[in-house]
């Protein structure tokens, strides 16, 4: 264990209010124009959270976002927790079918959603509980003033207008009060709701915030959450009250709510938002706005180094640099460090949506060791260790890493037997494969069985082979990741499907793409005779993959 932080006994808005009384009109949010400061936030925040308490909405409810990153999905975020009631983040690209069984599942009463898939979500209410839709659009993120007209839906600006911006001060259990329904899929595809109450998303957000700024944290006169920062400037040279950085890890990811949402409030940071990556225009607003530090998955990276403006732009503010949900090849982080020199900390993290958002990083400040390939060492308040079997495997041996904190979640809703599966004596057993060394830095040298993960998303490849076996012709299939330095993997599948020719594979894989959200398509399909199976009729993936070494790569599209 790294040591320990105390953690104050608060709810989640409590990080929101803190933020506001500390830093108040320093800019929060920057999107395409609009600025809104933190106190602005708030007060928007608990204006949201008044209106849906005037609509019986509260402690015990689940409220779907469902919306790309925009500043109606931190007010909405806030406003939820602040009235009580629970957050479940929702793609807003998941298809019909994806989308009925998640707010199905996650028992969603309300939902706040984009006008582009607001039919979608329309089109399933009926399949579910919700008796409350709240749209909003792009326009209307940069301009408030303007209104949304939907049938069946209520305008996410008028909905809140009029409601006092006075925090509800609504009573929550920080232990028992669920702040986050998320879900995540294991690897078999099957979604599965994460609970996870405000205590462990107050602690996940301190335990980065803390690392990352060399800070402690202490409650303001209100209750309010702020940090103390005791770190030296040399060490941690990005005061609190003066980072700045450009977000587009989605918040309804676990890395969005938690590191791209949550700490840099926290830490009294500037979230320049982007709807999309654009390397062009990030390197613009990157010298633009003069970040400090850069975050995201390694396809980021890997546009931004061949970019012919990634070394001619001023990005003399950067200080630090930190990369998630996939492994960062190495020769990106030797590449990154010539061109922002040694003082800049590159640290890569572990963790996933069942520990609220992560359980490791490399260390924070400039001086402390850094080890390139790495994931870095537990955060504060949390032990790694890898098993093999029953027994822990010896220093730098592989095994299973089980991770063992306050932000390990309590299970996931209505399956007893997966968490009692996944949660073993405390220790979540997370069926990927890694080291430790002596110096307890983790390294993760495979994943889960099968799943495959593309641009910092999980593709699972039995979905896709469901979708394969569904269509008429084909006798098996299987789905592989061929490695890409730019996305991380592509899903490429090998189909038995006598008869059909090559015209007609390219049908078949158009047709299961049409069928899933964009992140999960198929880049390459080939026709085969048989899929090579084990004595035991088990799929020998290793096979396929080792045939794609001789087949053409897919460019990602």
């Amino acid at each position: 264990m790294t040591g320990t932080l105390n953690y104050p006994e608060v709810p989640v808005g409590a990080i929101l209010a803190g933020s506001a009384r500390r830093f108040g009109d320093h800019t929060a949010l920057h999107y395409y124009g609009r600025e809104i400061s933190t106190v602005a936030l708030y007060e928007r925040a608990c204006a949201f959270a008044n209106a849906l308490i005037s609509h019986g909405i509260g402690r015990g409810d689940v409220v779907a976002i469902h919306l790309p990153n925009c500043p109606q999905y931190a007010i909405a975020y806030y406003g939820i927790l602040l009235a009580g009631a629970t957050f479940s983040p929702t793609n807003p690209l998941l298809p019909p079918a994806d989308l009925a069984f998640q707010l199905a599942d996650c028992g969603a009463v309300a939902a706040v959603s984009w006008v582009p898939a607001t039919q979608v979500l329309l089109a399933v209410q009926a399949q579910t509980a919700i008796r409350l839709v709240i749209a909003t659009d792009r326009e209307q993120a940069t301009d408030p003033a303007h209104r949304v007209a939907l049938d069946g839906a209520v305008d996410f600006e008028a909905f809140h207008a009029d409601a006092s911006t006075v925090d509800p001060a609504v009573p929550i259990d920080i232990h028992t009060d669920l702040a986050h329904l998320a879900y995540t899929g294991g690897t078999t595809g099957r979604s599965k709701g994460v609970q996870l109450p405000h205590r462990h998303v107050v602690v996940n957000a301190l335990q980065y915030a803390c690392w990352g700024s060399g800070s402690v944290p202490v409650l303001d006169a209100e209750g309010g959450v702020v940090l103390d920062q005791t770190g030296p400037e040399d060490e941690f040279p990005t005061r609190l009250g003066t980072g700045v950085a450009i977000n587009l890890t989605p918040w309804f990811h676990a890395m969005g709510t938690i590191g791209a949402l949550n700490v840099p409030l926290l830490t009294g940071s500037t979230t320049v938002l982007h709807e999309r990556f654009d390397p062009g225009a990030y390197l613009a607003d990157a010298e633009r706005f003069h970040v400090t530090s850069m975050g995201g998955a390694p396809p980021l990276f890997g546009a931004l180094l061949q970019h012919p403006e990634f070394a001619t732009r001023d990005l003399s503010g950067v200080r630090s640099i930190s990369s998630g949900a996939a492994p960062l090849p190495v020769e990106m982080i030797k590449a990154m460090q010539r061109r922002f020199g040694e003082d800049v900390v590159i640290a890569e993290g572990y963790g996933l949506t069942e520990v609220t958002m992560g359980a490791t990083i490399g260390p924070g400040g400039r001086s402390a060791v850094r080890k390139v390939g790495t994931v870095g060492i537990p955060v504060y308040d949390t032990e790694v260790r890898i098993m093999d079997g029953d027994e822990e495997a010896a220093t730098g041996e592989a095994g299973e890493v089980c991770i063992r904190g306050p932000q390990v979640m309590v299970g996931y809703k209505d399956r007893p037997e997966e968490t009692a599966e996944a949660l073993v004596d405390g220790w979540l057993h997370t069926g990927d494969i890694g080291t430790l060394d002596a110096d307890g830095y983790l390294s993760i040298v495979d994943r889960k069985k099968d799943m495959l993960i593309y641009k910092g998303y999980n593709v699972y490849p039995r979905e896709l082979e469901e979708l394969l076996h569904g269509q008429a012709g084909v006798r098996g299939a299987a789905v592989v990741g061929r490695p890409d330095v730019m996305v991380g993997e592509l899903p490429v599948a090998f189909v038995v499907a006598p008869g059909l020719s090559e015209d007609d594979g390219q049908a078949l894989l158009a047709a299961v793409n049409e069928l899933v959200t964009p992140y999960k398509r198929l880049r390459e399909l080939y026709l085969v005779d048989e899929i090579p199976v084990s004595a035991a009729g088990k799929v020998l993936k290793r096979e396929l993959r080792e045939r794609l070494v001789d087949k053409q790569p897919a460019t990602d599209g």
